[in-house]
């Protein structure tokens, strides 16, 4: 992915990776669209970043995101960078006599569905493009979950997947397919008190080291690992897989 120069189009973007990486690639020198469910926050960012374009969507409705993706075709037939980050996370509890599906299917919904239907609506867009990148945000999580959210690991799951897969469907065609794993940050994603949890990295650091990977071109076949999340990645192979689980399963955001 080039660095500069892009019309880049990034959902999930009013608080933290997401919109810390809209910021940086806005101080890159490139056109940012930044897509949210609340258009008080997008008008906050917006007003942060004289440019920037923030534009409402609910992308746990699919009328929603096919008006959306509709309206970004119209306005920006030039779009060549897409950053899937909206996401959602929560916990279920399976020992409970009535577990709360709602949360589960609404995290399916955010973190699966809306993003597989936004790219498919978009792609043509990129493909039609000489050089184009389909970005998700995917977590570490993909590779060892969390046993309190387990639907939240499992949506990571398929994302890697679905991208391993679709890197090979479009391998002959100008768009560059990327997984972005963040490690636990400290946003917002698990509650407040995740922002300030010192078990978590930093969002600057955070930022910083991922555009420092997007400037260096140091990416690993198609993935954007810091190396917070490297042993993550690797934990199965290095026979580490169980001792992370376990250390999960203590684990309480």
């Amino acid at each position: 992915m080039k660095i500069s120069g892009n019309t880049i189009l990034v959902t999930g973007a009013t608080s933290g990776i997401g919109r810390a990486l809209a910021e940086a690639l806005h101080g890159k020198g490139n056109k940012v669209i930044i897509a949210g469910r609340r258009q008080a926050l997008l008008d906050e960012v917006t007003g942060r970043n004289p440019g920037m374009t923030g534009i409402a969507v609910d992308l746990s409705d699919t009328a929603a995101i096919a008006k959306f993706a509709e309206s970004v075709k119209a306005q920006f037939p030039q779009l060549n960078v897409l950053i899937n980050n909206a996401g959602i996370a929560g916990h279920e509890d399976y020992t409970a006599d009535a577990v709360d599906l709602e949360r589960a299917y609404s995290t399916i919904q955010t973190n699966i569905t809306g993003v597989v239907q936004l790219s498919a609506a978009l792609l043509p867009v990129l493909r039609a493009q000489p050089h184009s990148t389909l970005m998700v945000t995917t977590s570490g999580l993909a590779f060892v979950p969390y046993p309190p959210g387990p639907v939240y690991s499992a949506t990571k799951a398929f994302m890697h997947n679905w991208l391993d897969a679709l890197r090979v469907q479009l391998q002959k065609t100008s768009v560059e397919v990327l997984e972005l794993a963040p490690p636990y940050v400290q946003t917002e994603l698990g509650g407040p008190q995740q922002a300030s949890d010192p078990r978590a990295m930093p969002l600057e650091a955070y930022t910083s080291e991922v555009m420092q990977i997007l400037e260096q071109n140091t990416l690993e076949k198609g993935e954007i690992l810091v190396e917070r999340v490297k042993p993550l990645r690797t934990a199965e192979k290095d026979g580490k897989y169980q001792e992370f689980l376990d250390m999960f399963a203590a684990m309480h955001v």
